[in-house]
Protein backbone atom coordinates (compact mmCIF):
# COMPACT_ATOMS: atom_id res chain seq x y z
CA UNK A 1 0.00 0.00 0.00
CA UNK A 2 1.80 3.43 -1.10
CA UNK A 3 0.97 6.72 1.22
CA UNK A 4 -1.21 7.84 -1.51
CA UNK A 5 -3.85 5.17 -1.43
CA UNK A 6 -3.94 5.21 2.29
CA UNK A 7 -4.95 8.89 2.04
CA UNK A 8 -7.35 8.86 -0.46
CA UNK A 9 -9.12 5.86 1.16
CA UNK A 10 -9.23 6.96 4.35
CA UNK A 11 -8.52 10.76 4.93
CA UNK A 12 -11.27 12.81 3.30
CA UNK A 13 -11.65 16.14 5.92
CA UNK A 14 -14.84 16.05 7.77
CA UNK A 15 -17.31 18.79 7.65
CA UNK A 16 -16.50 22.60 8.07
CA UNK A 17 -16.94 23.81 11.79
CA UNK A 18 -15.61 20.42 13.11
CA UNK A 19 -17.51 19.42 16.57
CA UNK A 20 -13.99 18.11 17.18
CA UNK A 21 -12.50 21.19 19.11
CA UNK A 22 -8.88 21.24 21.26
CA UNK A 23 -11.67 21.37 24.28
CA UNK A 24 -13.74 18.33 23.09
CA UNK A 25 -10.75 16.42 22.36
CA UNK A 26 -9.57 16.47 25.85
CA UNK A 27 -12.88 15.22 27.04
CA UNK A 28 -11.45 11.92 25.90
CA UNK A 29 -10.20 9.28 27.69
CA UNK A 30 -6.71 9.51 28.17
CA UNK A 31 -4.88 6.37 28.16
CA UNK A 32 -5.34 2.85 27.14
CA UNK A 33 -6.12 2.19 31.26
CA UNK A 34 -9.05 4.60 31.37
CA UNK A 35 -10.66 3.00 28.46
CA UNK A 36 -10.12 -0.57 29.76
CA UNK A 37 -11.69 0.63 33.09
CA UNK A 38 -14.63 2.17 30.76
CA UNK A 39 -15.74 -0.72 29.32
CA UNK A 40 -17.43 -3.83 29.77
CA UNK A 41 -16.88 -6.50 27.23
CA UNK A 42 -14.17 -8.58 25.81
CA UNK A 43 -11.49 -6.88 27.86
CA UNK A 44 -9.68 -10.10 27.62
CA UNK A 45 -9.43 -9.59 23.68
CA UNK A 46 -8.20 -6.04 23.77
CA UNK A 47 -5.45 -6.94 26.49
CA UNK A 48 -4.33 -10.07 24.24
CA UNK A 49 -3.85 -7.79 21.03
CA UNK A 50 -2.17 -5.26 23.35
CA UNK A 51 0.18 -7.56 25.31
CA UNK A 52 1.05 -9.46 21.74
CA UNK A 53 1.97 -6.72 19.26
CA UNK A 54 5.68 -6.47 18.38
CA UNK A 55 5.75 -3.12 16.33
CA UNK A 56 7.97 -2.62 13.52
CA UNK A 57 11.21 0.09 14.70
CA UNK A 58 10.96 1.61 11.46
CA UNK A 59 7.09 2.29 11.86
CA UNK A 60 7.73 3.70 15.72
CA UNK A 61 10.55 5.65 14.76
CA UNK A 62 9.19 7.40 11.95
CA UNK A 63 5.16 8.37 13.64
CA UNK A 64 7.24 9.58 16.68
CA UNK A 65 10.20 12.03 14.57
CA UNK A 66 6.37 13.35 13.42
CA UNK A 67 4.95 13.60 16.92
CA UNK A 68 7.96 15.29 18.45
CA UNK A 69 8.31 17.62 15.26
CA UNK A 70 4.49 19.00 14.44
CA UNK A 71 2.82 17.21 17.91
CA UNK A 72 1.17 14.93 16.07
CA UNK A 73 -1.95 13.44 17.86
CA UNK A 74 -4.75 11.27 17.74
CA UNK A 75 -8.84 10.72 17.99
CA UNK A 76 -10.21 7.27 18.46
CA UNK A 77 -13.83 6.30 18.42
CA UNK A 78 -14.35 2.67 18.98
CA UNK A 79 -16.93 0.24 21.10
CA UNK A 80 -16.04 -3.04 22.87
CA UNK A 81 -18.40 -5.31 21.21
CA UNK A 82 -16.40 -4.83 17.72
CA UNK A 83 -13.46 -7.47 16.83
CA UNK A 84 -12.01 -4.49 14.55
CA UNK A 85 -11.77 -2.65 17.87
CA UNK A 86 -10.42 -4.99 20.05
CA UNK A 87 -7.44 -5.14 17.83
CA UNK A 88 -7.56 -1.69 16.18
CA UNK A 89 -7.62 -0.27 19.29
CA UNK A 90 -5.06 -1.14 21.51
CA UNK A 91 -2.42 -0.88 18.13
CA UNK A 92 -2.90 3.14 18.26
CA UNK A 93 -2.08 2.49 21.98
CA UNK A 94 1.10 1.22 21.62
CA UNK A 95 1.81 3.96 19.03
CA UNK A 96 1.15 6.27 21.12
CA UNK A 97 3.04 4.76 24.37
CA UNK A 98 6.09 4.30 22.17
CA UNK A 99 6.41 7.77 20.37
CA UNK A 100 4.97 9.58 23.22
CA UNK A 101 1.83 10.29 21.01
CA UNK A 102 -0.86 11.96 22.64
CA UNK A 103 -3.86 9.75 22.26
CA UNK A 104 -7.63 10.21 23.01
CA UNK A 105 -10.74 7.24 23.19
CA UNK A 106 -14.18 8.19 22.93
CA UNK A 107 -17.10 5.51 22.65
CA UNK A 108 -18.63 5.78 19.36
CA UNK A 109 -22.64 5.53 20.42
CA UNK A 110 -22.13 8.20 23.23
CA UNK A 111 -20.29 10.83 20.51
CA UNK A 112 -22.74 10.10 17.71
CA UNK A 113 -21.57 14.17 16.31
CA UNK A 114 -18.41 12.98 15.96
CA UNK A 115 -18.97 10.11 13.76
CA UNK A 116 -21.03 11.70 11.81
CA UNK A 117 -17.91 13.54 10.37
CA UNK A 118 -15.66 10.21 9.52
CA UNK A 119 -18.17 7.93 7.92
CA UNK A 120 -17.00 5.30 5.88
CA UNK A 121 -17.94 6.32 2.26
CA UNK A 122 -20.05 9.10 3.93
CA UNK A 123 -22.31 6.44 5.27
CA UNK A 124 -21.51 3.45 7.76
CA UNK A 125 -20.22 4.09 11.29
CA UNK A 126 -17.52 1.71 11.08
CA UNK A 127 -15.39 1.61 13.72
CA UNK A 128 -12.79 2.40 14.62
CA UNK A 129 -12.00 5.42 13.21
CA UNK A 130 -8.68 6.88 13.98
CA UNK A 131 -8.41 10.39 13.25
CA UNK A 132 -4.96 12.54 13.19
CA UNK A 133 -4.03 16.14 14.20
CA UNK A 134 -1.14 18.08 15.00
CA UNK A 135 -0.40 20.39 17.73
CA UNK A 136 -2.17 23.29 16.43
CA UNK A 137 -5.69 20.61 16.35
CA UNK A 138 -5.35 20.59 12.30
CA UNK A 139 -7.15 17.93 11.09
CA UNK A 140 -4.30 15.59 9.25
CA UNK A 141 -6.52 12.32 7.85
CA UNK A 142 -8.02 9.66 9.51
CA UNK A 143 -8.19 5.86 9.50
CA UNK A 144 -10.98 3.42 9.29
CA UNK A 145 -12.18 -0.03 10.38
CA UNK A 146 -9.18 -2.05 8.98
CA UNK A 147 -5.82 -2.03 7.45
CA UNK A 148 -6.31 -2.92 3.48
CA UNK A 149 -4.38 -6.14 3.89
CA UNK A 150 -6.96 -7.10 6.72
CA UNK A 151 -10.04 -6.48 3.97
CA UNK A 152 -7.99 -8.26 1.15
CA UNK A 153 -7.84 -11.64 3.03
CA UNK A 154 -11.26 -11.72 5.12
CA UNK A 155 -12.66 -13.55 2.14
CA UNK A 156 -10.40 -16.39 2.98
CA UNK A 157 -11.69 -16.07 6.99
CA UNK A 158 -15.52 -16.24 5.73
CA UNK A 159 -15.00 -19.17 3.59
CA UNK A 160 -14.24 -21.05 6.54
CA UNK A 161 -17.98 -20.17 7.65
CA UNK A 162 -19.65 -20.48 4.30
CA UNK A 163 -22.23 -22.92 3.88
CA UNK A 164 -22.29 -23.84 7.55
CA UNK A 165 -25.54 -24.28 9.27
CA UNK A 166 -25.71 -22.14 12.69
CA UNK A 167 -26.50 -23.97 15.88
CA UNK A 168 -24.96 -26.72 14.67
CA UNK A 169 -21.96 -28.96 15.75
CA UNK A 170 -20.27 -27.99 12.56
CA UNK A 171 -20.95 -24.66 12.93
CA UNK A 172 -19.22 -24.49 17.01
CA UNK A 173 -16.36 -26.57 15.03
CA UNK A 174 -16.33 -23.69 12.02
CA UNK A 175 -16.04 -21.12 14.91
CA UNK A 176 -13.57 -22.15 16.34
CA UNK A 177 -11.35 -22.95 13.34
CA UNK A 178 -12.76 -19.32 12.08
CA UNK A 179 -11.59 -17.50 15.96
CA UNK A 180 -7.96 -19.40 15.52
CA UNK A 181 -7.31 -18.07 12.00
CA UNK A 182 -8.24 -14.86 12.92
CA UNK A 183 -5.68 -14.47 15.92
CA UNK A 184 -3.22 -16.00 13.49
CA UNK A 185 -3.93 -12.93 11.06
CA UNK A 186 -3.96 -10.58 13.87
CA UNK A 187 -0.09 -10.16 13.49
CA UNK A 188 0.09 -8.75 10.54
CA UNK A 189 -3.22 -6.75 10.57
CA UNK A 190 -1.25 -4.79 13.69
CA UNK A 191 1.75 -4.76 11.46
CA UNK A 192 -0.48 -3.08 8.43
CA UNK A 193 -2.44 -0.47 10.59
CA UNK A 194 0.48 0.52 11.81
CA UNK A 195 1.99 1.34 8.63
CA UNK A 196 -0.91 2.87 7.33
CA UNK A 197 -0.85 5.73 10.18
CA UNK A 198 2.52 5.99 9.43
CA UNK A 199 1.76 6.61 5.67
CA UNK A 200 -1.13 8.56 6.33
CA UNK A 201 0.75 11.01 8.80
CA UNK A 202 3.75 11.72 5.94
CA UNK A 203 1.67 12.15 3.20
CA UNK A 204 -0.42 14.85 5.52
CA UNK A 205 2.94 16.22 6.78
CA UNK A 206 5.08 16.37 3.18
Amino acid sequence: MTATSTITRHAQAPKAGSVVTPERYQQGLDSFKAWMGAIELNKEDFQRHYDEWQPDAGDVAAIKAAVEKHGVKALVLGEDWCPDVWRGLPTIARIGELTGMEVRYFKRDENKDIMSEFLKNGEFESIPVIALYDRNHNYLGHWIERADRANAEMPALRAILAGVERDTPAWDEARKKYNTATWEYAEGWRDAEASELRALIEEALG
